[in-house]
């Protein structure tokens, strides 16, 4: 770690176990495992990423980067970075938790959605966009997997995550790696040409064009087509889906998709776009064809839709957790759950026949009744195995 990244750190194994209670673990994935945890002084919820050092080696340079990144910013639409800890075996970052779901999830679990819920949306999303930029920071990768909903409640903030491949400008400084989710990532990064800023317009341009019409605009099978399709920034508003669409909402689209980055909107122009500003986005109802593409486009595998916070949060209630030796607080259905599960990474596979319901079966005491907290098999060493 640089002298940078080390100030930021407290050191110890027995400091991180002395502030939080350690719940349950969320996922593993193929570098770090997600613990769901709460802090002792406060019984407030958080997200602890547990990276093993041996998983770092030969990428310190990403993890400083995503430390040094979090570390600068403080967005009530951006998921923070609160606290980071190190033993000698493993990094520990303690993030903010988000209980409401992703994107894709709640646009198809309600009822009503309009072009004015896509624009409010994606409002949020260029306003925090807007700020990572004029603090001279790229997210890079922008996705709808990466936009979390800060809590369950119907009017609930979208929040942006994941940082891994952020990246800060530098006086004078080119980014040029090729990087970022294909399918949202701008024609000058697949060009292979020195980028800017704009390539996090371009995505946001993306996601605004599947938050109305539930497809991408780019689609084939094979890499090498799909990329050609975005070289050329060939995209349509194909009938039907698009007919019910209001030309200022396609005209904003076709700023932020601009192949030209240096004619494309910048965040602080798109926020002044009349789609995002004014009053030109519609509010005729457009669920049922939205939620029906994205159903048939976006389909999750049974693994992601078991491991989302509100699943793990929901587990949580049902187990009523809440008393043991050291006794943390009881978890009600009205407890607020102010924190996020990470990010997903490349995740491990389950064995079939798996329900949420024996993810975490309890452990039985000596006595013969239940522990409230759930057995905990698990590499990360914060978490008590059952053996």
């Amino acid at each position: 770690m640089s002298n940078q990244c080390t100030n930021l750190i407290h050191f110890g194994f027995v400091l991180i176990n002395f502030m939080f209670f350690f719940l349950l673990s969320c996922f593993r994935g193929a570098f770090s495992e997600v613990v769901l945890a709460e802090e002792k002084g406060t019984q407030r919820l958080v997200a602890i990423k547990c990276i093993p050092k041996k998983a770092l080696e030969g990428k310190e340079n990403n993890i400083e980067n995503e430390i040094a990144v979090l570390h600068r910013i403080k967005h009530p639409n951006i998921v923070s970075l609160e606290d980071i800890f190190e033993s000698t075996s493993h990094l520990y970052l303690v993030m903010q938790l988000v209980s409401g779901g992703e994107l894709f999830d709640r646009i198809v679990e309600k009822g009503f959605y309009t072009e004015r819920d896509a624009s409010q949306l994606i409002q949020q999303i260029l306003d925090a966009v807007k700020y990572l930029h004029d603090m001279g920071i790229v997210h890079r990768d922008l996705k709808p997997e990466n936009l979390l909903y800060y809590s369950m409640d119907e009017d609930s903030k979208i929040m942006i995550s994941d940082f891994g491949l952020s990246k800060i400008e530098g006086s004078g400084s080119v980014m040029s790696t090729a990087c970022g989710t294909p399918g949202y990532v701008a024609p000058e990064v697949l060009a292979q040409k020195p980028y800017s800023k704009a390539v996090d317009c371009w995505s946001i341009g993306v996601i605004s064009y599947i938050l109305l019409c539930g497809y991408p605009p780019f689609y084939d099978e094979n890499d090498a087509k799909l990329f050609e399709q975005i070289l050329k920034a060939e995209y349509e508003f194909d009938s039907p889906y698009w007919d019910d669409i209001s030309d200022s909402a396609k005209d904003f689209i076709c700023h932020m998709m601009e192949k030209d980055p240096m004619k494309r909107y910048t965040c602080e122009q798109a926020l002044q776009h009349p789609w995002i500003c004014g009053d030109t986005a519609l509010d005729k109802n457009i669920h049922e064809s939205v939620s029906a593409q994205i159903k048939k486009n976006f389909a999750k595998s049974k693994w992601k839709q078991a491991f989302n916070a509100t699943a793990v949060v929901r587990h949580m209630r049902r187990l009523q957790l809440g008393t043991s030796v050291e006794g943390p607080s009881q978890i009600t259905p009205t407890s607020p759950c102010h924190g996020h599960l990470l990010p997903e990474e490349e995740e491990e596979e389950l064995g079939s026949g798996e329900e949420e319901n024996d993810l975490y079966p309890q452990k039985k005491t000596n006595a013969g009744t239940e522990n409230k907290h759930p057995c905990l098999c698990t590499a990360c060493p914060l978490l008590v195995s059952c053996s």
